[in-house]
């Protein structure tokens, strides 16, 4: 299916094409193929889709598509308000709908805004007028309270990732803007995983919502090579360094699970003359975009990220992710390894496992219906056996919402267990 039969006007098709063209879009892929008409007639979208899937041209494509429909406003008002989690998605998602309206007959005026960074510039830039706003909630009320903007005039109103709003402590911020929007709008909906927290706004927010879902493992599963290694968590350092330099990786996103071990697994990599950097929450926006500039220049050979830092982090043609820590849930382990294997390239994902650790990966393996051989590294056979984990009785291997709650705890002791 070409994207000239999604339902684009045939005035704007051209401009549209040769955009999407640009981008290096040969065709449709499976969200957008699926989203774009329906968005075009109006309806009010909930999609689930994996990272790299096309998402954001899925709802950027309609967007530019109902504004450049719209008659010229001498005072730009608000008409698309995109709402994502990160710093790193807000500048990728504005990113993309710049270079998709570059052809546009008007000029539209795309505004990102986020924390972390000085608001006196965005406050500035918002002097003019917007026509979309990307923003991150946080900030997006720090200028409402600014009357640096208003969002009366919001016809269309995306969450991108939006069960990572919700887990990053987003649900005072989003209840406040859905408030200032018009009554009247469409809402596109985007989040990988539907807690009940997420369904329950869904609800709230959608009428007649078209649901789209789009499998993320059977995506995933030809393009990307899944290697589990089994190393103690000593060694795990000079493993990283060993298969660094061994299997020439020209490029490495490692996955760890604090700041502190961002900070010192790069701080060792240095010190063996791997250029290597740390990048996560408490680090300078400046220092953050620098990270991210210099490993899409391939300045930088490793990064070494956190989860939420790492969010929305997009590099073409990044070969080899590396789960030095293992992720807390499996819907995170997806995510990660989706940094690799993108637009056809293929791309590997290793995880390091330990005895301590078994538990927690054999539970990944169960929940995305798949098996990952278990492989040594000469010189790193591991040594150190499972230890009893008094946290950890159940052999769950700690993965997220596994454990027992409070209330399972309270429920066991008044049970006499």
């Amino acid at each position: 299916m070409p994207f000239s039969s999604l339902g684009f006007l045939p005035a704007l098709l051209p401009v549209l094409l040769r955009a999407i063209a640009e981008k290096g879009y040969l065709a449709p892929t499976a969200i957008q193929a699926a989203a774009i008409p329906a968005i075009l007639q109006g309806r009010d979208i909930v999609g689930s889709a994996q990272t790299g899937s096309g998402k954001t041209a899925a709802f950027a494509l309609p967007l530019l598509h109902q504004l450049a429909q719209a008659p010229a406003d001498a005072k730009r008002r608000i008409r698309g308000l995109v709402l994502v989690p990160t710093r790193e998605l807000a500048a990728q998602v504005g990113e993309a709908i710049v270079s998709l309206a570059k052809y546009l007959p008007q000029r539209v005026k795309v505004a990102v805004v986020f924390g972390g960074v000085s608001i006196n510039p965005q406050m500035m830039n918002l002097r003019g007028g917007a026509d979309i706003i990307v923003a991150t909630p946080g900030r997006l009320i720090d200028l409402i309270d600014h009357n640096a903007l208003k969002l009366d005039q919001v016809g269309m109103l995306v969450l991108d990732e939006a069960d990572r709003l919700l887990d990053l402590g987003f649900g005072e911020e989003l209840g406040r803007i859905l408030a200032l929007l018009p009554a009247r709008r469409q809402n596109l909906f985007f989040s990988a995983t539907f807690p009940p927290a997420i369904e329950a706004l869904a609800a709230s927010m959608l009428t007649d919502p078209l649901r789209i879902e789009v499998e993320a493992v059977k995506q995933a599963e030809p393009e990307i090579v899944q290697r589990a290694i089994e190393v103690d968590p000593s060694r795990r350092t000079q493993l990283l360094r060993h298969l660094v330099q061994t299997e020439k990786w020209s490029r490495v996103l490692v996955f760890v699970a604090t700041k502190h071990a961002a900070e010192i697994v790069a701080d060792k990599l240095r010190k063996a003359d791997i250029e290597a950097e740390p990048f996560h929450g408490e680090l300078s926006q400046g220092k953050r975009n620098q990270v991210l500039q210099d490993f899409k220049a391939k300045l930088l050979q490793v990064v070494v990220a956190t989860d939420v830092a790492a969010r929305g982090i997009d590099i073409a043609q990044l070969p080899v992710v590396v789960n030095y820590d293992l992720p807390r849930s499996s819907v995170d382990y997806i995510h990660r390894i989706g940094r690799t294997g993108r637009a056809g390239e293929t791309g590997i994902a290793i995880s390091f496992v330990s005895a301590d650790t078994e538990a927690h990966f054999k539970l990944i393996e169960k929940r995305q219906k798949m098996s990952v051989p278990r492989e040594q590294v000469a010189g790193f056979e591991p040594v150190e056996v499972q230890t009893p984990n008094a946290a950890d009785p159940a052999g769950t291997g700690g993965i997220k919402g596994k454990r027992p709650s409070k209330k399972d705890k309270l429920r066991a002791l008044a049970a006499g267990k």
